[in-house]
């Protein structure tokens, strides 16, 4: 790559994904802009990732659409050996001439992506959102009954032994 400023531009579909195994992202459609300033050695990469993933929503598991906006910032320069000690500099070996993005574009997205994906209060599939709630009731009378467990039933004289030992300590 010659000395000065360079401009790419990438879109991110399904096929990409799919393509790096993620399970998480079932649909994509992402703009991706990199800029690289390379002075002698040393490369400078910006990347602008603007557009929006499909994904599971954990409570109704209905597709739901969630924005990407972000950024992503690394120099990578050339040395004796490939290390990734740092998240700002990455040293690649002098013999590589090339250097494949496609992992740091996969890792950002991915790390866009919130712990918990659920659509906003009211946006759920409503008959998967009944059935939720009418587990979590049934759910609700279980822990009652077990509230009410009486205490004089049969028990494994094993544990009885083992109860007695936590009481009197």
């Amino acid at each position: 790559m010659s000395i000065g400023s360079h401009a790419f531009e990438y879109h991110l579909g399904k096929e990409f994904f799919v393509n790096m195994e993620s399970s998480d992202i079932r649909d994509a459609n992402i703009s991706v802009k990199l800029s690289v300033i390379h002075n002698s050695g040393i490369y400078d990469l910006n990347f602008k990732f603007l557009g929006e993933i499909t994904l599971l929503c954990d409570r109704c598991l209905d597709d739901m659409k969630h924005p990407v906006d972000t950024d992503y910032h690394i120099v990578v320069k050339y040395g004796d050996k490939y290390c990734d000690d740092s998240d700002e500099v990455l040293e690649i070996p002098e013999s590589d001439n090339y250097l494949n993005v496609a992992y740091m574009i996969f890792d950002t997205v991915s790390l866009s992506i919130p712990i918990k994906h659920v659509h906003p209060a009211g946006q759920c599939n409503k008959a998967m959102s009944e059935l939720l709630r009418n587990h979590r009731a049934k759910d609700a009378e279980l822990d009652e009954t077990s509230d009410n467990y009486d205490e004089e039933t049969e028990i494994d004289p094993r544990w009885a032994k083992l109860k007695e030992l936590s009481d009197n300590n």
